[in-house]
């Protein structure tokens, strides 16, 4: 993939955007939060920008419990992972290794300037395999472990987020592909994600039907003040707040 394939990546939307470059000075180079970190240095252990991330979240939607706020974050850094590596499969039937060491996350920033890959990207051939392999392994469930180190959240809600993320991407993806007269990109994408789909870590989170998803449980956005229901969301209506279901949790 050349410079013009990113692009064109990229112009799905700013979470199928990669930076290859390594960031501006003003976008962070310090140790601190505004910094672009290694993310094996946070599924290591070290959760200051994980951290930082959740509690700016907490603020800007008003969060009622920080677990609602770890979610959100949680949910945008999955479809981002999702999205960089299903993006150019289905584009161009290969998609670039992420290794932790080398993809660095900004906490501070969002896509498309969050995320930057310090190393000549890889291509890997774009099999579900593959992709479950470099994401899903190396990527969600070490993240997952993070979040629940940094507060309390369920591990089924994670995934439930984790498999919304990568039904997401795929919708995107397959709205782009009708949009830009390139059906064999949105086909593409649906079947690698239904593939993806079969994992019996993903199968339970909801009922994946073409670029449908219904999922099986709640990101909690509708806790916040101005939240709502997401469009995949479990509930037809919110619940009371007092009396949330289990399958929210």
């Amino acid at each position: 993939m050349d410079l013009a394939d990113w692009e064109e990546v990229a112009s799905v939307g700013g979470f199928f955007a990669l930076r290859t470059r390594t960031p501006d000075a003003g976008a962070g180079a310090d140790a601190g939060a505004g910094a672009h970190v290694p993310l094996a240095r946070i599924y290591a252990g070290d959760l200051g920008p994980l951290t930082f991330r959740v509690d700016k979240v907490a603020a800007r939607l008003g969060a009622p419990e920080r677990r609602v706020a770890a979610s959100i974050a949680h949910l945008g850094l999955a479809a981002r992972l999702w999205s960089l590596a299903l993006g150019p499969a289905a584009l161009y039937g290969e998609f670039p290794d992420l290794p932790p060491d080398d993809l660095r996350w900004n906490p501070d920033l969002t896509s498309p300037h969050d995320l930057w890959l310090a190393a000549p990207p890889r291509p890997l051939p774009a099999t579900a395999d593959r992709i479950r392999e470099v994401v899903q392994y190396g990527h969600l469930l070490p993240l997952a472990d993070a979040f629940r180190r940094d507060g309390r959240i369920s591990r089924p809600l994670l995934w439930g987020n984790a498999g919304s993320a990568l039904a997401g991407a795929a919708r995107e993806l397959h709205a782009w592909a009708g949009k830009n007269g390139r059906p064999e990109v949105g086909e593409r994408a649906l079947e690698l994600t239904a593939e993806l789909f079969r994992h019996p870590d993903l199968r339970p989170t909801g009922t994946l039907d073409g670029a449908a998803f219904r999922r099986r449980s709640c990101c909690l956005y509708y806790r916040c003040p101005s939240g709502g229901l997401c469009g995949d969301c479990v509930f037809d209506h919110s619940p009371q707040r007092s009396s949330a279901q289990p399958v929210s949790e």
